[in-house]
């Protein structure tokens, strides 16, 4: 296997559990192909992925603390009660991905797109998200207090019970978002498009900052004439 590994790297291969198990340490690991393996509850810490396919791999409870995710695309892959802790994902597309349960203490999104996934139960504070497509996520009671979100998309996503207080918000879309029992208090929400909001979601944002352009918008679409 001595061709797998020049600069340190194993690449352009298709890879399965029992392979994956063989390889000793953490690995970086370019342009290979894990779709569909069973990957579940092995140790993964410290690996790097680039631009690897995960298209419906499971990783269910494996350890992949201080892994890192570039370019890799992972549609449906299983993240179900793993621990991501300080884990960073950038560039990659793992649409309807699921993450369950995860551990995310730490961890790092960026430029990426999560469109779909399920964030149900995860755990972990300081979980930074930066110009990252999260349209119809389930982010149900995460706590984004005093974070400052640039660049992204919450539309259409479940955001019930999260808490935004004194979140600055720049360049992002809320609309057509569940905010039951989230909080707002205190945020900067001049940087977020508010479109699709309903009545009975508009007290949500009490204690909020918005724009006088915003204002006008909300109470358009409220059905209330601006004069």
């Amino acid at each position: 296997m001595d061709d797998l590994f020049d600069d340190k790297s194993i690449r352009d291969r298709m890879l399965d559990r029992k392979e994956i198990q063989a390889l000793t340490g953490p690995q970086k690991l370019v342009g290979c192909d894990l779709e569909d393996a069973d990957l579940s509850r092995l140790d993964l810490s410290g690996w790097s992925f680039e631009q690897c396919n995960l298209r419906r791999t499971d990783l269910r409870k494996a350890q992949l603390e201080g892994t890192i995710w570039q370019s890799c695309r992972g549609a449906f892959a299983n993240f179900a009660e793993c621990d991501l802790s300080e884990a960073s994902f950038i560039a990659c597309d793992f649409n309807n991905a699921s993450m369950q349960r995860a551990l995310l203490e730490g961890a790092t999104f960026k430029r990426s797109k999560f469109t779909g996934v399920d964030f149900s139960d995860a755990r972990g504070v300081n979980v930074h998200f930066e110009e990252t497509l999260l349209i119809n996520t389930k982010l149900v009671g995460r706590s984004f207090r005093k974070a400052t979100l640039a660049r992204i998309d919450f539309s259409q996503s479940d955001l019930r019970k999260c808490d935004f207080r004194m979140v600055s918000f720049e360049d992002c879309s809320l609309r057509e978002t569940l905010v039951a029992e989230a909080r707002f208090d205190g945020a900067d929400l001049r940087g977020a498009d508010l479109g699709g909001l309903r009545l009975d979601d508009a007290s949500r944002f009490r204690g909020a900052t918005i724009s006088r352009e915003q204002a006008a918008q909300l109470l358009s679409e409220l059905g209330l004439k601006v004069r």
